[in-house]
């Protein structure tokens, strides 16, 4: 069975490498368009519990805190897996692998329909199923940065990453409308059909994915992707060859400061993120005394920025030769002085400006800052490393955003002492955001300068690999 998600490479076949270029895109799109729609569709079987969330209160009576409870079993399993399965997942097809994972999420889904169509309200049940569901959801991004590592050459990686980051924006915007639309059209309205629609949708998707495209270039018998571009192949490739997965997971990761300075930088970053995207409407509606529609339009607005940023950052460091971290350390410092705009902001429209803005430098930046993790990782790595960084930014950068800053902003409580400085209030959620955003800022800076250094070196490795081989005509 596990023989199914081996990598099958097959000899070559005798393609030149102007003839793989040649085809290269329309084999890597079919790979691409696997791991997107799979993603994609991950977020119409997570999304679709916050649209549900209101029906589940009025139909069967769970309370918010039972519906908490639901969402905290998914969110902990999720920022764990990400980092156990990774490692798990490495060095094997792992576009069969999310393809597999979404048919077993698509599944768990359909069950939680079915369970409220026959058996109502089972509160324990639904925590079981969520968690479970957070589970095979939680290796879905390393195994998408895996596959695209395995295709994309260097200079094209940020790019086809940006691209594909956006998925998430795509599925998640569309997850409420569809599962409404699914239950209401073939279900008779009934909430059920929130769950079993999309989770059908999904299903069809993850069996699709299993069998089109291939994970690599070399199962159809070409060239390595540095190869076929010409690059280099990196020095951490050639020696994971001979290695174990732990070794790897040793040398390239645990034993790698800069990873855990990513690691910190993407912490920090998740607190912006979900701390801006999550409170923006209330933050509005209790200090700018905006209507109902204004403050829930807030997230629209972030949302529309964090897509373009998702896109246009990937290409604007693979411009500059892959210099992710570099990029990063920009968008963030850019983000310390909008943030103020935010702050002082008064009316719709520069509130609006000011988060379209944040969106899109923060998704920008959170979009690079795995690239940067992956390229200090071999290819057999690829899938642990990215799970490193979701595993942090959810354990520590979520929680600390949806719980430390409700403490800070809450009005009813006491605020929240930080060593030894007492926060409280909404003005000390933005001492917070600024001190996050320098934080970050630093640790990207540092990795910037470890980054130029590699890049050079790989730069100075293909000037000389063109005088060999002028010199060999």
């Amino acid at each position: 069975m596990l023989s199914f998600f081996d990598i099958k490479k097959i000899p070559p076949i005798g393609l030149t490498t102007a003839e793989q270029r040649h085809q290269w895109f329309k084999q890597f799109l079919k790979a691409f368009m696997v791991v997107f729609l799979a993603y994609m569709c991950m977020y119409l079987i997570r999304n679709n519990f916050k649209a549900a969330q209101p029906f589940l209160k009025e139909e069967y009576g769970i309370s918010t805190l039972e519906l908490g409870y639901i969402g905290l079993a998914f969110s902990i399993v999720y920022g764990i897996g990400k980092t156990v399965l990774g490692y798990f997942i490495d060095g094997r097809n792992t576009k069969k692998i999310i393809s597999a994972l979404l048919i077993a999420s698509s599944i768990v889904v359909m069950a939680m329909g079915l369970v409220l169509s026959f058996f109502g309200s089972v509160v324990g049940v639904f925590i079981v199923l969520w968690g479970l569901n957070g589970v095979f959801q939680s290796a879905g991004g390393p195994a998408s940065y895996s596959t695209i590592y395995r295709w994309v050459p260097r200079t094209k990686r940020a790019t086809a990453m940006g691209l594909w980051n956006s998925s998430h924006n795509v599925g998640g915007a569309i997850a409420g409308a569809i599962a409404l639309w699914g239950a209401n059209t073939f279900f008779g309205g009934n909430i059920a059909g929130m769950f079993i629609f999309p989770a059908v949708i999904a299903l069809i998707i993850g069996i699709i994915g299993l069998y089109w495209g291939k994970d690599d270039p070399e199962e159809l018998g070409w060239n390595r992707s540095e190869e076929i571009f010409e690059e280099p192949i990196e020095e951490e490739n050639t020696a994971a060859e001979t290695m174990t997965k732990w070794e790897i997971f040793k040398k390239y990761l645990l034993s790698n400061p800069w990873v855990w300075v990513l690691c910190c930088a993407n912490v920090f970053g998740y607190i912006l993120r979900i701390g801006i995207d999550n409170w923006a409407p209330l933050y509005v509606r209790e200090t700018l005394h905006f209507n109902n529609y204004d403050a829930v339009n807030t997230i629209l607005w972030f949302e529309a920025g964090a897509f373009i940023g998702s896109l246009f950052w990937g290409t604007i460091a693979d411009f500059f030769k892959g210099r992710t971290a570099a990029v990063g350390t920009v968008c963030l410092a850019i983000v310390f002085f909008v943030i103020d705009f935010y702050r002082d902001g008064t009316s719709v429209m520069a509130v609006n400006i000011a988060l379209f803005s944040l969106g899109a430098m923060i998704f920008g930046t959170l979009t690079l800052i795995p690239i940067s993790i992956i390229n200090l990782a071999p290819k057999r790595g690829v899938s642990v490393a990215n799970g490193i960084a979701g595993t942090f930014g959810y354990l520590f950068g979520d929680s600390t955003a949806k719980v430390g800053l409700a403490l800070i902003a809450d009005p009813k409580r006491d605020g929240l002492t930080v060593f030894g400085h007492h926060l409280h209030g909404w003005a000390d959620v933005f001492i917070v955001f600024n001190v996050a955003c320098i934080i970050a800022v630093i640790s990207l800076f540092l990795v910037a300068i470890i980054e130029e250094r590699k890049i050079r070196t790989i730069q100075k490795a293909k000037e000389l690999g063109l005088k060999v081989a002028k010199l060999e005509e």
